[in-house]
């Protein structure tokens, strides 16, 4: 099920799909993950927690890019993941991307895929 983009005063720099396959529920935000939209992807994150899907695969090949409150983003639902049992994953980065969790040195604490079908196969 794609639930589409979250309402937003910036509705076309992100969007976000969610469906749930298997046991993970895949979250793919496509474009920026910024400051101005970081409550895209926060709220089906939070809301896939709650509702009992703590295993989170974020598709990131879409994402053009990312700042601190993004990361922020992912790092909060991974700690509401765990907490619920679960965990965070994130899959097929863009090296622009993939450099900012290398950077901070926050890819040590998420599980991460080459591509989705490796995150899903796992």
């Amino acid at each position: 099920m794609d639930r589409g983009t979250v309402g937003s005063a910036n509705r076309g720099r992100l969007s976000v799909g969610v469906r749930t396959e298997g046991r993970s529920e895949v979250v793919t935000p496509v474009g920026e993950l910024d400051h101005h939209t970081a409550d895209l992807l926060r709220e089906p994150l939070e809301s896939a927690v709650a509702e009992g899907r703590a295993r989170l695969v974020v598709d990131c090949s879409g994402l053009d890019f990312c700042d601190s409150t993004g990361l922020n983003v992912l790092l909060g639902a991974r700690l509401k993941a765990e907490a619920a049992g679960g965990g965070v994953h994130l899959a097929g980065m863009q090296p622009v991307v993939a450099r900012v969790f290398e950077i901070t040195g926050a890819e040590a604490v998420f599980t991460v895929h080459a591509s989705l079908a490796d995150a899903l196969s796992g």
